[in-house]
């Protein structure tokens, strides 16, 4: 099963943009990872800020699926036509893996550690 587990917004620093997300948008903090990653309530899609050290996708918007087995998963979207930017690799919270699909959007497939 996948599902749309965030949407990756690479920030420059994260204090500044947790303050515009939380206080200003009035987004819920769910958790943060020291001066590299926080997560925010974004009503059923979490809103990750990553800072450079996170920027998988580079600097640019991406959204991440939630994938049971990302290696598997990643030959399968190889198959259907996406082009692998990034092969999987273990991140300090999950497996991930960045994409591109037919039209070269940037997009993650993430799962658990196992």
């Amino acid at each position: 099963m996948t599902k749309l587990g965030n949407v990756m917004i690479p920030v420059a620093d994260l204090d500044e943009a947790l303050a515009f997300y939380s206080d200003a948008l009035g987004l819920p903090v769910k958790f943060r990872d020291g001066d590299r990653f926080a997560a925010l309530d974004g009503g059923g899609t979490t809103v990750a800020l990553v800072t450079s050290q996170e920027q998988v996708a580079g600097a640019v918007v991406a959204p991440s699926y939630k994938v049971d087995d990302v290696g598997q998963a990643v030959r399968d979207l190889e198959k259907a036509g996406a082009a692998v930017v990034r092969a999987p690799e273990t991140g300090p919270h999950e497996i991930r893996a960045v994409l591109r699909d037919p039209s070269g959007n940037l997009f993650i497939v993430y799962g658990g550690l196992s």
